[in-house]
């Protein structure tokens, strides 16, 4: 037999009452079932009562030996346990999102940071924020910047500047670049380059869209190379860049941090430092202006600036 719904305003189940309906259907008995949640046999009477009111539903068959479930009731003590186990998981991602350094963190990195960074960036993960489910994702500045502003990612890693409204930079260090030549070139071993010993030399640089492109073009320009200097666009990364110049095809520009990786691939190459001041670059994670864990991720950058301390660069305040 139904149970009327009181009339009016629709009711919602509590908690509460899908908690003690739960019980007694694992239990079909109203003391084991009170026992098991540290409710009162009472309470607990009352609570299923109140929720076959609530649902116009009768849930129990109740004789003076034992509980049965009727049919409605059985259909809906799965729908039941459903609901308490999602708010459980609810519960769970709530307490997590108040821990810090627990749960998932998004990170997107530009191809010229992910191969040297990313050894310091996992290893400070693992030793320090072992509960930390970091995931990488390794894109241009473009679409980096794309995907923070849409929530796809949490934390980028990348260069700066970046002049994008609604981002707030949190600087890490600069590196100096470092010119690399054939091995035979004549400004070979050279500590005290001068930047206008750019306006004529042929210069390799990364394809459209790398960050590090337009940064090495700046410092052409700053040097005063003319827009007509020739300069070859052959290569979609900094490994294939170096083999070109080892190949005798021209000289490239790189930052301080892929120097030991990248030239240590061959014996054909010849580095050279520029004078002081020598062109250079920023990297600086980045996030959303008022992202709620703000505070979490400028303890990272804290932590991972002096996880860099050993790699040949400026680490910045």
């Amino acid at each position: 037999m139904a149970v009327p719904a009181t009339p009016g305003k629709p009711r919602q189940p509590s908690l509460s009452q899908l908690r003690a309906f739960a019980a007694v259907a694992e239990h079909l008995h109203f003391r084991d079932a009170a026992a098991a949640i540290g409710m009162s046999q009472p309470a607990l009477s009352g609570a299923v009562a109140a929720l076959e009111e609530t649902l116009g539903v009768q849930l129990l068959e109740r004789t003076t030996r034992k509980v049965l479930l009727s049919p409605a009731g059985e259909r809906l003590a799965a729908r039941a346990r459903t609901v308490l186990e999602a708010v459980g998981e609810l519960m769970e991602e709530a307490e997590a999102a108040r821990a810090p350094f627990t749960g998932v963190l998004r990170l997107g990195v530009i191809p010229t940071v992910a191969p040297y960074l990313l050894p310091t960036v996992l290893r400070l993960v693992h030793q320090n924020y072992p509960d930390l489910d970091l995931q990488v994702y390794e894109e241009q500045t473009a679409s980096l910047l794309d995907g923070l502003a849409h929530g796809r990612l949490d934390l980028l890693l990348l260069a700066v500047p970046l002049g994008a409204p609604g981002v707030v930079e949190l600087p890490l260090f600069d590196e100096d670049f470092v010119l690399v030549m054939p091995q035979d070139h004549w400004l070979g071993g050279r500590s005290d380059i001068p930047r206008d010993a750019l306006r004529e030399l042929d210069l390799l640089l990364l394809d459209e869209g790398h960050c590090l492109r337009d940064q090495a073009l700046d410092i052409c320009r700053e040097a005063g190379r003319t827009e007509g200097a020739p300069v070859t666009t052959s290569a979609a990364g900094l490994a294939t860049l170096v083999q070109l110049v080892a190949g005798g095809l021209g000289v490239t520009l790189l930052p301080r941090t892929a120097l030991r990786v990248e030239t240590g691939r061959g014996d054909h190459l010849t580095t050279g430092w520029f004078a002081d001041p020598a062109p250079s670059r920023r990297i600086a994670l980045a996030m959303r202006a008022g992202a709620a864990r703000a505070e979490e991720f400028e303890t990272f950058a804290s932590a991972l600036r002096d996880a860099l301390r050993p790699l040949p660069v400026r680490i910045t305040s």
